[in-house]
């Protein structure tokens, strides 16, 4: 099969302390996914869980784990690609991993991703987050191909890096992936911008599954899931709802703009 045509679904899912039943949403939410006929479906960062940080661990399981297994599971089933956003990966007694995972169709791990940079901050609104008390940052950029696509990972605060986008880009990535559970307090004004600008700049397609909605006390997530294509325009966003949304990648589409606007060829390192 072809994949120069690439069917995308990016999940917006609202996950929050409740482990199974996020699970549970999440599995009908990509089975709701399959059906539109995707061949690649995202879900946001956080999909099993999103608390806090000091209850992440609790949750924390290996990749060969029963929560990682049954997403693996489901990607054969319905014989898809499969993004999981980001699941708390085990680590050490004090820390987990937030680690994306990609399954193949036939339900195969082809790469994971562990976060790189951690979201230590006091947002807008007097909220404080510290994942790096509780979440050991990663230490490695990935890409892996999909058949003709070249996808580099990255999740939700690592947006804020562009050498990290450029160090994919450096390694032929031309499909970027960006789950996140960015702030509602940030998102109004950064979201867009942010990964417009991560499209433009890379000249490559930017699939952006967020979280929406309120989580546990002030944490709220902006959702307004996106996908853009390498010009910038945005080819699907979700409304503030839980929602799916499916977009239509081509490969000729992409290696024309670069063709006709060559500055990854101009870069001067």
């Amino acid at each position: 099969m072809s994949l120069e045509t690439l069917k995308v679904a990016a999940v917006q899912l609202s996950s929050t302390t409740d482990f199974v039943g996020n699970l549970e949403r999440a599995h009908r939410a990509i089975e709701k996914a399959a059906q539109t006929g995707a061949q690649l479906v995202a879900t946001p960062e956080c999909t099993p869980f999103l608390g806090p940080e000091a209850q992440i661990l609790a949750h924390a399981q290996s990749l060969d784990g029963p929560v990682a297994q049954g997403f693996a599971e489901l990607a054969a089933k319905h014989e898809i690609y499969l993004l999981i956003g980001s699941l708390p990966e085990s680590c050490d007694e004090m820390h987990s991993y937030n680690t994306s995972v990609l399954y193949g169709p036939s339900g195969d791990r082809l790469a994971f991703y562990r976060k790189i940079h951690l979201f230590n901050v006091e947002t807008p609104n007097g909220e404080v987050l510290r994942e790096g008390d509780h979440i050991a940052p990663g230490e490695e950029t990935v890409v892996t191909q999909i058949g003709p696509w070249t996808v580099g990972f990255s999740i939700c605060y690592d947006v804020r890096f562009p050498e990290l986008y450029r160090s994919l880009s450096a390694k032929g990535a031309n499909l970027l992936f960006v789950p996140a559970a960015f702030t509602a307090e940030t998102g109004r004004d950064h979201w867009d911008t942010l990964l417009k600008a991560r499209a433009v700049e890379n000249l490559s397609y930017v699939v952006a599954p967020n979280q929406f909605g309120t989580h546990f006390g002030r944490r709220r997530s902006y959702g307004r899931s996106v996908i853009y294509d390498p010009w910038g325009t945005a080819l699907a966003q979700c409304p503030d709802d839980r929602e799916v949304i499916t977009a239509t990648l081509e490969l000729k589409s992409l290696e024309a703009r670069r063709k006709m606007f060559p500055c990854l060829e101009h870069r001067r390192l």
